[in-house]
């Protein structure tokens, strides 16, 4: 009977295992159609709007800037520094004293000039005085012609040696004011060389003190000679610009083409431009590197976040947003400037576009916008 009892017993728990193996599947089906179908998972994203609007067609270099007019002064003497007028890098303006030198022995040779002259003019006036009286006589027939003759004679001479006078006196008076130097133009002054007491002479190689023009200024740099034509186009329609930024810094300063040089490097294909810059607050230091942007014109053009521009085997693309959806729209960029790319294919203006989040999408991907990040 035991044994019995234990064969009816395995074989219940063996049906009823099986019934609940039968009855599984259509028990998972009933429980997932109780949840219904599962919704595509969105997307959160930045966007960004593709604008229509005036970009410049510019071209980045590195320039220099130089000054437009920088002089070195020396001594025209042989003589000593008796005063120095200004401070080392002081702001000079045009005709100030910066240098007196000694001039006494000019002095001298003034005076001496002078005296020389007053002498050939009262000898002068003593020749003509004999050249009157000498046409009287000869009138009345009291001398003779030959008399008259060697009077004007004398007459002339003195008349040629005082004109020698005067110009050896304007001469020394010349010398005389190279004893003051002054600044021949407004600008900013160096380190002055000599001191007080100092002999300085034509022959010096280190100058006095060096004068650079500070406003305006020039900045010079280089551009490939493939935008030669539309600079030249845009110079002769007066809508050329330059703008020079110092590196690390945000000052900056504008300008105008001033000059093209007329010949272009063979060795790098480079012509080089000058652009002249008003400088009112000495930004623009002479010397100093800085970064140029050459703005040659400007132009009506499509342009988005460079960072909404993807990059792919077949090219540039950006996920366009519309109606919820993100399509793959494949675009062709013409330049960037300033964080902005110019669209030239692909886009016509006004279209949403990702700017964020683009890692987690593919063609056909629904999103949801999210708002700019703070600081972004």
């Amino acid at each position: 009977m035991k044994k019995r009892t234990l064969i009816v017993l395995v074989g219940a728990i063996a049906i009823a295992t099986a019934a609940g193996f039968i009855t599984r599947s259509s028990w998972m089906g009933g429980s997932s159609s109780a949840q219904g179908p599962q919704r595509p998972r969105m997307v959160s994203v930045e966007l960004a709007k593709a604008e229509r609007k005036s970009m410049p067609v510019d071209v980045d270099a590195i320039g220099m800037v130089t000054p437009i007019s920088s002089v070195a002064l020396k001594s025209r003497l042989e003589t000593t520094i008796v005063a120095v007028h200004f401070e080392d890098g002081a702001k000079v303006n045009e005709g100030d004293l910066l240098f007196t030198l000694d001039s006494r022995q000019i002095d001298a040779q003034i005076e001496q000039a002078e005296g020389v002259l007053a002498k050939d003019q009262a000898q002068l006036e003593g020749a003509q005085r004999d050249l009157r009286r000498f046409n009287d006589l000869v009138a009345k027939g009291a001398t003779t012609q030959v008399n008259v003759d060697n009077a004007r004679t004398q007459s002339d001479i003195l008349t040629g040696t005082i004109k020698a006078d005067q110009a050896a006196l304007d001469n020394l008076k010349v010398q005389k004011s190279y004893t003051t130097i002054r600044a021949p133009f407004s600008g900013r002054i160096g380190v002055a060389n000599v001191k007080v007491g100092n002999f300085v002479r034509p022959a010096d190689t280190t100058p006095l003190a060096v004068i650079n023009q500070m406003a305006p200024v020039y900045v010079t740099f280089s551009v490939p000679q493939r935008v030669l034509a539309d600079l030249r186009e845009a110079m002769a329609k007066g809508v050329s610009g330059v703008t020079a930024t110092i590196p690390g810094h945000q000052r900056s300063e504008s300008g105008k083409v001033a000059m093209v040089e007329n010949t272009v490097d063979q060795t790098t294909g480079m012509v080089t431009v000058r652009g002249i810059m008003a400088n009112e607050n000495e930004t623009l230091w002479p010397g100093t590197l800085v970064a140029t942007k050459l703005i040659i014109r400007s132009e009506d053009s499509v342009v988005v976040p460079t960072v909404a521009v993807q990059r792919s085997q077949s090219g540039n693309f950006v996920f366009v947003v519309k109606d919820g959806v993100a399509k793959v729209q494949a675009v062709k960029v013409d330049r960037t400037a300033q964080g902005m790319s110019v669209i030239s294919e692909g886009l016509a203006g006004d279209e949403n576009v990702v700017v964020d989040g683009q890692l987690l999408l593919s063609d056909g991907s629904r999103v949801e916008p999210r708002t700019k990040k703070a600081g972004a």
